[in-house]
């Protein structure tokens, strides 16, 4: 009977996307100490507090900062009490990201849809209200302990859900001009990426975009393969990566080790000046991976004309990659806690729809610097 109602499904809607998503909502970390996460994101990433939590609203076991900037949110939730999930999530893994967070128009339909293709169900779908309005909510797995939350906020009109309250920043907080979350990078155990491919495409309908293997990202020591996954409209990308043989240790293999398990590598955010967005953030005392100066020695005969200063991205660190659509500009930040984990990328797009495959080789050379000092190469 199930496998009938799954053939009528599918034929039903076969010529439309049976799991619409209009962008990404929120994502939302676990973190040791949320008040002071919530604070770096306002001081380094120009992000402003917009909603908050906890005991001073009616929660009781945990506190969680809300910080926004134009499409992106954050969530920073920490536990009040000890043993809880939090507290054993942020134990094995560091501060990393829980939840990402979908929006979509029906979160009923969406989890039962997505059940019906072989979901693990984490929350059936609530509705939750206050004097706003109300949200349904629901959560499916996905890689290691990350969960899918679908969010259906059309009837409401809040700063972020019912239970949280508006909240300002107690500063200052002036954006760097991140715009939306652009994809965001899973790492899996090694022989696990296309089972977790196989997922986006049969549970939740994403299309198969494009795959490295290991001859588009290795180095002297180290290799790692990568496919990505888009939704139909292409407002949500998943890039899922993991190991490949190398003489040495790769750096998905390092996160792996430190993360103990399958999590979310980083997070890249769009601009649309990212001069403006990466100068402001050095000021702010954000690192960033670096690549030697030698990279800008021939990378214009690869890329072409470009509109920015070249020296004023080489100053910065910038780096530059083509495709059929035109071209983008992306920089990479060191993990932003102590285990080398989650880190972010600030990209611009002109025209570019690729992930800088040109910049690979540079950009992993780099990482094995990083992890050459750690000890972890």
């Amino acid at each position: 009977m199930r496998n009938d109602y799954l053939y009528r499904l599918n034929k039903k809607y076969m010529a439309t996307d049976f799991l619409p998503l209009n962008g990404t909502d929120y994502i939302e970390f676990y973190v040791g100490n949320a008040k002071q996460s919530a604070l770096y994101y306002q001081h380094c990433f120009g992000f402003e507090l917009v909603a908050y939590a906890g005991p001073e609203t009616g929660v009781r076991d945990r506190a969680s900062y809300v910080v926004q900037q134009h499409k992106i949110r954050l969530v920073l939730t920490s536990s009040l009490v000890p043993g809880s999930d939090i507290n054993k999530h942020v134990d094995k893994h560091g501060d990393g990201v829980k939840v990402l967070a979908l929006w979509v128009d029906d979160a009923t339909r969406s989890f039962q849809e997505t059940l019906l293709r072989g979901a693990v169900a984490v929350q059936e779908p609530k509705k939750l209200a206050d004097e706003f309005g109300e949200v349904v909510v629901s959560s499916i797995q996905t890689y290691g302990d990350t969960v899918h939350t679908f969010v259906e906020r059309k009837n409401y009109k809040g700063a972020f859900l019912p239970g949280y309250k508006a909240a300002k920043s107690q500063f200052k907080s002036t954006s760097v001009g991140l715009r939306h979350v652009d994809h965001c990078v899973g790492n899996v155990e090694l022989g696990q990426m296309n089972k977790w491919v196989k997922f986006y495409e049969d549970v939740m309908g994403f299309k198969l975009l494009i795959t490295f293997d290991d001859k588009d990202i290795s180095t002297e020591y180290s290799a790692l393969m990568s496919k990505v996954v888009s939704n139909g409209n292409g407002y949500v990308k998943f890039p899922i990566n993991e190991p490949a043989q190398g003489k040495k240790k790769s750096q998905i293999e390092e996160y792996i080790d430190f993360y103990h398990g399958a999590g979310v590598q980083h997070i890249a955010v769009a601009t649309d000046d990212i001069l403006h967005t990466v100068s402001e953030l050095r000021k702010r005392g954000v690192e960033f991976l670096h690549v030697p100066e030698v990279y800008y020695e021939d990378v214009m005969k690869r890329v072409g004309h470009i509109n920015e200063d070249l020296e004023e991205l080489k100053k910065l660190n910038i780096l530059i990659d083509r495709d059929e659509e035109g071209y983008l500009l992306q920089i990479f930040s060191k993990p932003v806690q102590d285990r080398p984990t989650l880190f972010f990328e600030i990209i611009e797009r002109n025209g570019a729809k690729s992930f800088g495959k040109g910049n690979f080789k540079a950009l992993f050379e780099s990482i094995e610097r990083e992890q050459a000092l750690r000890g972890n190469l």
